[in-house]
């Protein structure tokens, strides 16, 4: 069985530090919703909704599930679209609070609708039933991204945002948006603040 390496094969996770530019193919994501301060215990419950559904189809092949095209993988971090609840767009200072977010796992090419369903139903007994409905299996189209590694805490990411902006203008590009997407390397349960790694990454065009 032949293993699916996207540390390797997938650049947009590397670690690399310096900035770069990248375009995404279509990708498959459990994807749910979320407003406010990922502080608080809204945001983890979220976060604990997605991982049962990845690892039934991660380990599907050990609990009598057989799945068409399987290949072995590492589950894929999570990632978070972040931006901001309309009503607040023009309040400053700026809160956590305000944020809007859509928190997700990315799935294996193999992995189709009717999977990610029956992933839903095996992991119910494991998660809120109220949040399992809110999970929806969904392709992210490509786009055109620049990103960058931020190594640090959250709270430091503006500055690791302002290297991104210097770069993307030596380019000759701006982001399409203040919207921007967080990919985790690292689970801040186990790892100390400054040592985390965080891609940042922006939707982008050519000026």
């Amino acid at each position: 069985m032949t293993k699916i390496e996207w540390k390797k094969t997938e650049p947009w996770y590397s670690t690399r530090k310096k900035a770069r530019i990248l375009t995404l193919p279509d990708q498959h994501y459990f994807l749910i919703d979320g407003l406010g301060d990922p502080n608080q215990a809204d945001f983890a419950q979220r976060v604990q909704t997605l991982y049962p559904l990845s690892y039934a189809i991660r380990m599907s092949y050990r609990n009598d599930w057989e799945i068409d095209g399987y290949q072995e993988y590492t589950v894929y971090p999570l990632q978070g679209h972040w931006s901001i609840q309309e009503q607040y767009l023009n309040q400053t200072p700026m809160k956590k609070d305000y944020f809007k977010y859509t928190i997700g796992i990315k799935q294996p090419e193999f992995v189709t609708a009717a999977v990610a369903e029956k992933a839903k139903q095996r992991a119910a007994e494991k998660v809120d039933a109220a949040l399992l409905k809110q999970v929806r299996f969904e392709t992210i189209k490509g786009k055109q991204v620049s990103q960058i590694l931020h190594v640090g805490p959250f709270d430091e990411e503006p500055v690791s945002f302002a290297k991104l902006e210097d770069y993307l203008k030596t380019e000759g590009y701006q982001r399409v948006s203040h919207e921007h997407d967080e990919i985790y390397l690292s689970d801040p349960r186990k790892t100390a603040p400054e040592k985390m790694k965080t891609i940042l990454q922006v939707e982008i065009k050519l000026v």
